[in-house]
């Protein structure tokens, strides 16, 4: 689908833009509309909505509920010198296969993916609840994020199939709360079910939930089909999947298990290289890309995949950094650091219930301008702070961020699902999803060697007279302060005010990244978007996708049936 043919552009001039002769998207008869409005919007659509957000729970939830219960696990079954693992090997096996199931979503239909990905989760799940030891955790926890990768990408997909533009703002609204729950009670059941049941219900819980949202799914979300012939592009799924496999580990372990300049990271990096290369040779090639070179070369599509890429690297400076700097430096405990960090998706939700409105108003790429344009003033606030702060400042920035990466993050989701129609959706949905977790490796692993390098600076530069106290290794610091009376309060200060200076370079970084995200909006993004004329419209007492012309695949379009 060339940009130019059958587009409206979106975000024009005057209050509604759309200078193109179309209506603005969202009224009606144009773009997106739907007649009959919400009132008579059927319940069952209401339930599908709530399998999905039940649904994106399972992956949310799984993403905090861990944490607080690995001591609990540690001690149950050892393997403390390789835990890390059991995030690791989630992270891994969930991004590398996203843009996989999307394609799939494409060929074979949205649901048939999800429910697949959902019982595969809970699968991984179970095992995990049986796991003996560390190793068999790790492995378990890997088939939790082959299942976790068509969750995340194929429910924002329905999200876009079932919904007309002027009310998807509101279903990212409804999927973003579900994050904000689960970061502020993800941690404290994780705690709970480790200190009073066992470490191994924070798995167990996930199989009622999964299995509630497969019942609704299930009873509630129809296809209909046009049949055609599937090709599927396995060697560039096998490729594809080496090459994400080589960068995200090289990113996840460098200056963690080994140097960057070690002989493990060059390999990984120079085969993820080789097979980056290779995948865009045989992607060129292939009938039915898993990843097709459109999703890179239309301008639009690649300013919002790169944009994603940032939002990853500013989502995980607060997300990594900020709790400690919260127990550390505040001197808070682990729960009120948690939810410190907790006030970021708070606000987030909220923004991107707002978001819509504007998308509609003045367009998309300046929605997600006024975003960015945000976060960059909270990365600010933060690094205007002085040495020990007090706490609203610290909250107050973090809210401020939430509610800029929700105008942000949901603003470019929808609009690059507006670009395209029913049969492309969960390519681009995914390539999407991708590019903000690859952001987040990248950016975990580039604002963890700013914050060692600052860290590794004070200790050389310790004062002679606390050199006996300070600790001569980075990954000590943490074990020291936690220590009563292993150090005087001078050697306490000084480390707090090293941490202090680490965090504040790491807003220093996730601030130069804000402003990039600025510039990068302003450069590739027009203010004008194109949006597909393939846009549903749904009838009253109806929730239908895209009739798409028919492919080698063939088409779906998915229904709530009541």
């Amino acid at each position: 689908m060339k940009e130019s043919a059958g587009a409206s552009r979106q975000g024009g001039t005057g209050r509604n833009g759309g200078s193109s002769g179309h209506p603005p998207v969202g009224a009606p008869g144009g773009p997106g509309s739907e007649p009959g409005g919400e009132a008579q919007q059927p319940g069952h659509r209401r339930l599908l909505v709530l399998a999905l957000m039940l649904t994106m729970a399972l992956a949310a939830m799984d993403s905090t509920i861990v944490s607080t219960s690995v001591p609990n696990i540690v001690g149950d079954i050892g393997g403390f010198s390789i835990f890390s693992w059991v995030f690791s090997a989630y992270l891994l096996a969930q991004t590398v296969t996203i843009p996989v199931y999307g394609k799939l979503a494409d060929l074979y239909g949205r649901k048939p993916v999800l429910v697949a990905g959902t019982l595969t989760f809970l699968l991984g799940s179970l095992l995990c609840a049986v796991a003996w030891n560390m190793p068999s955790l790790i492995v378990f926890r890997a088939v939790q994020g082959l299942g976790a990768g068509p969750i995340q990408a194929t429910v924002l997909t329905l999200a876009g199939d079932l919904y007309p533009l002027k009310e998807r703002g509101r279903i990212q609204a409804a999927l973003s709360t579900v994050w904000g729950v689960a970061a502020v009670g993800g941690p404290a059941l994780g705690g709970a079910f480790a200190e009073y049941v066992s470490w191994r219900w924070v798995f167990l819980v996930n199989l009622p939930v999964g299995v509630a949202a497969l019942a609704l799914i299930v009873r509630h979300l129809h296809e209909r089909r046009r049949r055609g012939s599937a090709t599927v592009d396995w060697l560039g799924a096998t490729v594809m999947l080496g090459a994400g496999v080589s960068l995200i580990l090289a990113l996840l372990q460098g200056g963690v298990a080994w140097s960057w300049g070690s002989p493990p990271s060059l390999a990984l990096l120079g085969t993820a290289a080789v097979l980056v290369a290779l995948t865009v040779v045989v992607e060129r090639r292939a009938e039915e890309p898993v990843m097709p070179p459109w999703v890179w070369t239309r301008k639009v599509l690649a300013g919002i995949n790169i944009s994603q890429l940032s939002i990853g690297v500013i989502m995980i400076g607060p997300g990594v950094f900020l709790p400690v700097y919260a127990q550390e430096v505040l001197g808070l405990g682990a729960i009120q650091a948690g939810l410190v960090m907790a006030t970021m998706t708070m606000s987030w939700p909220v923004a991107s219930a707002v978001c819509s409105q504007l998308y509609l108003r003045i367009g998309f790429r300046d929605t997600a301008l006024i975003g960015a344009a945000v976060a960059t003033l909270a990365a600010g606030w933060m690094l205007a702070l002085p040495f020990d702060p007090p706490l609203w400042h610290v909250v107050g920035a973090t809210l401020l961020l939430g509610a800029g990466l929700g105008l942000f993050s949901p603003t470019l989701v929808v609009g690059a699902q507006s670009t395209v129609g029913h049969r492309q959706r969960g390519t681009v949905t995914a390539a999407v999803v991708f590019s903000r977790y690859l952001g987040q490796s990248l950016g975990a692993a580039i604002l963890g060697a700013v914050s060692n390098a600052a860290l590794r600076a004070s200790l050389d530069g310790a004062p002679a007279g606390l050199r006996g106290e300070v600790p001569d290794d980075v990954d000590d610091i943490g074990e020291v302060l936690g220590s009563d009376g292993a150090l005087s309060p001078e050697a306490a200060d000084y480390l707090r005010r090293a941490l202090d200076l680490a965090t504040h370079r790491v807003y220093v970084g996730v601030t130069v990244v804000c402003v990039a995200a600025v510039l990068l909006l302003l450069a590739m993004i027009p203010r004008r978007f194109p949006v597909s004329q393939e846009e549903p419209e749904a009838e009253p007492g109806d929730v239908r996708g895209t009739e798409a012309g028919t492919s080698r695949a063939g088409s779906t379009s998915p229904t709530a049936h009541g």
